[in-house]
């Protein structure tokens, strides 16, 4: 089952997660629509899902400097080596915020919820995994 927005389970237990200011690195994992879905009156021209995502990066890259954070990496996802047979991704990012209350605080913005619809059209699936530095090392 395709997962774009968070489950309501899975944002009660970010938000309950121990408030902390250490820095955490999201990381996203994006497979595109042929052809972005947008919501009946949203005024948006019709584009291909990796081009409605590249408009919703464009307006998310002032909000993520905003709150002190920023793109560690972006990259084409080439081969799923250890998954699920056929799971495919088209692209991965890892964006770094200085706390998980950056990050609250970004898409709580009234700007970033009305650039989502976006993010929303251009994907076919995704995975956000929050991460935080391990303490013990591996």
């Amino acid at each position: 089952m395709p997962s774009i927005e968070p489950s309501p389970q899975q944002l009660e237990e970010f938000l309950a997660a121990p408030a902390d200011d250490a820095p955490i690195v999201m990381i996203n994992l994006l497979r595109y629509r042929d052809r972005a879905q947008y919501p009946p009156g949203a005024m948006a021209e019709a584009c291909s899902g990796r081009d409605a995502y590249q408009r919703y990066g464009a307006e998310v890259l002032p909000m993520l400097a905003a709150v002190g954070g920023k793109i560690l990496w972006l990259g084409n996802a080439k081969h799923t080596v250890i998954g699920p047979e056929g799971e495919r991704w088209d692209d991965a990012v890892l964006v770094q915020y200085p706390s998980r209350n950056a990050f609250l605080t970004m898409i709580s913005r009234p700007d970033y919820q009305r650039i989502a619809v976006h993010r929303s059209a251009a994907l076919d699936d995704s995975r956000l995994i929050a991460t935080a530095t391990a303490s013990s090392g591996l």
